[in-house]
């Protein structure tokens, strides 16, 4: 039978990235180089995750999938031929581009695939904003005319956002990252993008980043005005509180806040994943139980019968670790981090209990 399952980071250097994967999740970088994505579950062709520890260490996603397909998943129709989504922190030091996924309809016949997501936002500058969709009555004609005369970021609605805001981006939803922002992001298992616009800025060869118009004026929904954020409404979830985020087709998305000795017992029979925002998080199933930190993530196979999810006592973790960095306290890979960037330099999370733990948890729609 599968374990609870970890798995080594695969990261991404862009050229708005930074290094805060390292200083605020002890995550053990390329040294020197902008890491804007730290892909933490995936199963794209040249980047299959690959187990951390336990028995199945070393083995990749795409094996697991292969080998013990209804195990990992539970019972389906049909096996799909790659783990159906791909789970990423993000780190923007600098905005991203102005940018959309095509719909399924557009991909097929634009060569690409779909690309469905939903962000939360972890950490936050003073000024951190998201673009999503349109102002409103900006037409096609007009963000034609906007993205010849190179001012279309004027056409996209803007949002503030602070820790703890969430945003659905269907396909078709143009949209951009803004500065000094940290997101979690769940997605459809897709890596198609196609620019619209890059801020006039030169890309790592010295030369402007190419652009897709042409596939972004098919594929952009010009009806997509002024999104708002997800709801912030959270409720009793027996222990704790549980906000519900995305009820979609293709994934479910939940915020979970436990109180310190909080334990959240999960049922069998569906996959699950943990992302941890804050605290720490002790994740039981089968006899064998994992720790995650912030910025940890593990999945649950469908196959692990009930598990446990429970707040764990930070302040032992933190025992006798004095001069080391609080990240790699926490950190499983036990790997020594650079100190924690000053938290003061983002918004704060939202408050937890002293050793409460809030989490994300996904599922498949």
């Amino acid at each position: 039978m599968l374990p609870v399952l970890t798995f080594e980071p695969i990261f991404k250097e862009r050229i708005w990235g930074g290094r805060n994967l390292e200083t605020l999740y002890g995550k053990r970088l390329p040294p020197g180089l902008p890491i804007g994505e730290s892909w933490e579950i995936s199963d794209r062709p040249g980047d299959e995750s690959v187990v951390a520890a336990g028995p199945w260490k070393g083995k990749t996603l795409h094996q697991i999938l292969q080998e013990r397909p209804e195990e990992l998943l539970g019972p389906l129709p049909e096996t799909p031929k790659r783990f159906p989504l791909l789970i990423k922190i993000i780190d923007a030091r600098e905005k991203l581009s102005l940018q959309v996924h095509p719909p399924a309809l557009q991909a097929a016949q634009l060569g690409g695939e779909p690309k469905t997501e939903m962000w939360y936002v972890v950490r936050a500058g003073p000024a951190a904003e998201l673009y999503a969709g349109l102002k409103r009555g900006v037409t096609r004609a007009e963000f034609e005319k906007q993205l010849a005369l190179g001012s279309v970021a004027a056409c996209f609605h803007r949002i503030p956002v602070k820790p703890g805001d969430a945003l659905f981006l269907p396909s078709g939803r143009v949209h951009a990252i803004g500065a000094e922002t940290m997101i979690f992001e769940v997605q459809q298992n897709s890596d198609t993008t196609y620019r619209v616009f890059d801020w006039n800025r030169a890309g790592a060869s010295g030369r402007p980043r190419r652009l897709h118009l042409a596939e972004s004026l098919a594929s952009i929904d010009f009806a997509d005005f002024e999104p708002a954020l997800l709801p912030s409404a959270a409720s009793p979830g027996r222990p704790g509180t549980i906000r519900p985020l995305v009820k979609d087709r293709l994934f479910q998305v939940s915020l979970r806040r436990l109180n310190p000795g909080g334990a959240l017992a999960l049922r069998g029979g569906r996959m699950s994943i943990l992302g941890v925002v804050d605290g720490a998080l002790r994740v039981s199933a089968g006899g064998q139980s994992t720790v995650l930190s912030a910025g940890g993530f593990c999945l649950i196979p469908a196959c692990c019968g009930e598990a446990e999810a429970q707040a764990a006592d930070a302040t032992k973790i933190f025992a006798n670790m004095a001069g080391q960095s609080c990240c790699s306290a926490l950190n499983l890979g036990g790997a020594a981090a650079p100190p924690c960037r000053r938290r003061e330099e983002f918004s704060p999370a939202p408050a937890l209990a002293a050793d409460g733990v809030a989490f994300l948890q996904v599922q498949l729609g």
